[in-house]
């Protein structure tokens, strides 16, 4: 069996309480210039929007109403399965069951492409297959944006966590071990920014590598911008609630080579 299949079939069942396991970049209270930044794409009611990874499918809805066609693609079945149950009675939303470092079906089709949490492939050669793959289905004038989990904030929240024990008189040692149990410390490995839950192996982002990497797939003019998360979807988030959240990287990008 291969990594992608591997990997397909754990999100396949991971679909089944995606809302009770994974955080939500969609929820009301979060912070994010995704919508809007769809929202001021021109001419969208004659464009074409591809939803990469599109998961339980939460953006198809918005994405059918904005744009004149969508396509919906993931590499897991159980992921599709659900998406289509979002999508239901939307007559413009097409879906396709494929991994992104294989998106021949799309080459020189979309005018907007989107991945929200998606780019989170095992390993580097994988995330830039991908990417290589994104730039190529893009038209000329198109777009990529979308959303990456972020290492660094991973870092922040635990920095939160050992001030906060410390602020209640634990010595150093037992501060660091509460913040590694809250933080769930046991499931990453931050050297090379992977987290691994339940069979699933995802990559964290750091926001010079959201830029190297896009870059060297042939992306230009990329921008980033923090997506501020909701508090009460963390271990102790009520504690909290003054400081700034945790936050996922939203980036936008346009493709270097004109594509027919």
């Amino acid at each position: 069996m291969s990594q992608t299949t591997d990997q397909a079939q754990a999100w396949s069942k991971a679909a089944k309480s995606y809302e009770q396991d994974f955080v939500d970049p969609y929820r009301p209270s979060v912070r994010s210039p995704l919508l809007q930044s769809l929202r001021n794409v021109s001419d969208a009611q004659h464009k074409v929007a591809a939803d990469l990874g599109c998961g339980i499918g939460p953006l198809l809805p918005f994405l059918a109403k904005h744009f004149q066609h969508v396509l919906a693609v993931d590499f897991a079945q159980g992921m599709l399965e659900r998406a289509r149950e979002r999508a239901h009675g939307l007559g413009n939303v097409e879906f396709l069951q494929r991994p992104m470092t294989d998106l021949s079906p799309l080459i020189g089709r979309v005018d907007v492409a989107i991945a929200v949490n998606s780019l989170v492939m095992p390993t580097v050669v994988e995330q830039e297959a991908s990417l290589r793959q994104i730039h190529a289905t893009l038209r000329s004038g198109g777009r990529f944006l979308g959303i990456m989990p972020a290492m660094d904030a991973v870092h922040y929240y635990t920095m939160l966590l050992v001030d906060r024990a410390l602020a209640a008189g634990k010595p150093l040692d037992a501060a660091l071990k509460n913040a590694a149990h809250f933080n769930e410390h046991a499931l990453y490995d931050f050297a090379f920014g992977q987290f691994r839950y339940e069979g699933i192996e995802q990559h964290f982002w750091q926001p010079f590598e959201v830029r190297y990497r896009l870059r060297r797939a042939g992306f230009r003019r990329v921008r980033l911008a923090r997506v501020y998360l909701d508090w009460e979807q963390f271990a102790c988030g009520d504690d909290f609630k003054g400081q700034t959240p945790p936050w996922d990287w939203f980036f936008e990008a346009e493709p270097a080579r004109a594509r027919r």
